[in-house]
């Protein structure tokens, strides 16, 4: 009778593993699908065997120009910046004990749009190149804006750091609201630098707050690839302890788990990920809050699956966004921010009215 009790919850374990890894490959297959749609669709239409035969190296020289140079990188873009702010999020999400927590609530995003505007406006990284519109904004010196931006997108990180060790009783919502104030410090920093610079340093500083993954050239995306990688393989090494950690604190500490240290070493490394992400391509909002939550839903709690899930998932959604934003009014493109603070507020809201029904 034992035997067939065991046959039967091997079974059971065995679906339940087989189920998840479906899920997976699902979130892989379609973000490959809407990858290449991506690529294939704009204002020059590429029909999907030659946009192949230009990936294979093959085809037209025009058509490869326009798919190596633009589209692809854009796209790829899109996949690894929503990848890395989607396993920082479910990783945030899981040390802080709080399904709210994200870059965006936790002050990262609003710490970069400091930066990038104290190295536009401060040390001169946007200038006006003609008299276009376009031209206007551009950023002359990008690398300063981005050391900037990282800086102090991880700066915030830091204080929270410290504040959780000075402050040992804080808690994770004590350091989810000390990611609103510095939130709030931030944003009015930024107001008051746009406050004293002329217009075009504002409109620099405007048109980099909106994101732009179209920025992204390949030397930049191989530092978003190598950090990415990084991310997720420390994360996938730690995902027994953050399994543990989802039963509590005090079931983690009695399966030996040190909870202090993988919640410091999970804040440190999602947000200087986030960091270096929104660094290069300004403020994505919301991203590394929707995808976990959306992945949970098929793969649960399980960090074995829901981070390479929510990898996918991040990347799928980016990809969506930012397809959207190209082709709704083409040729104008909209901004990638705007796009997925729409879609992040009303998860956001819907998230913390059910915890307050739970919580009363």
């Amino acid at each position: 009778m034992e035997g067939k009790q065991q046959i039967t919850q091997l079974e059971a374990y065995a679906t339940y593993v087989k189920r998840k890894q479906l899920v997976f490959i699902a979130a892989v297959l379609a973000t490959v699908g809407v990858a290449l749609y991506a690529v294939s669709a704009g204002s020059m239409s590429i029909p999907l065997p030659e946009v192949i035969r230009a990936l294979l190296g093959r085809g037209d020289p025009r058509t490869h120009t326009v798919i190596w140079n633009i589209r692809l990188t854009r796209v790829t873009a899109a996949i690894l910046v929503g990848g890395s702010l989607s396993v920082s999020g479910a990783v945030m999400q899981c040390v802080l004990q709080n399904p709210l927590a994200s870059a965006s609530t936790l002050g990262v995003s609003q710490g970069a749009a400091f930066g990038a505007a104290l190295g536009i406006i401060v040390f001169g990284g946007g200038v006006v190149q003609s008299d276009s519109a376009a031209a206007a904004v551009a950023i002359s010196n990008p690398y300063i804006v981005t050391v900037c931006a990282f800086a102090c997108g991880s700066f915030s990180t830091l204080v929270i750091i410290v504040l959780s060790q000075l402050k040992r009783d804080l808690g994770p919502g004590g350091l989810i609201l000390a990611g609103v104030a510095l939130s709030s410090l931030f944003s009015g920093g930024t107001a008051l630098l746009q406050y004293f610079a002329d217009e075009t340093k504002i409109a620099t500083v405007v048109f980099w707050t909106f994101g732009n993954l179209g920025a992204a050239g390949w030397k930049v995306l191989s530092i978003l690839a190598v950090v990415f990688l990084i991310a997720v393989v420390y994360f996938m090494l730690n995902r027994w302890n953050y399994n543990a950690m989802e039963s509590g604190a005090d079931t983690a500490k009695s399966l030996g788990v040190n909870t202090r240290m993988v919640m410091l070493a999970g804040m440190g490394i999602g947000t200087l990920t986030a960091a270096v992400a929104v660094s290069f391509v300004g403020i994505i909002s919301f991203v590394g809050l929707v995808a976990p939550h959306i992945m949970r839903r098929f793969v649960g709690n399980d960090y074995r699956y829901l981070i390479p899930c929510s990898a996918a998932a991040g990347a799928l959604l980016l990809i969506l966004a930012d397809s959207f934003g190209r082709l709704v009014i083409a040729p104008v493109i909209l901004p990638i921010g705007a796009i997925t603070s729409f879609l992040g507020a009303p998860m956001f809201l819907y998230l913390l009215f059910r915890g307050l029904e739970r919580s009363g």
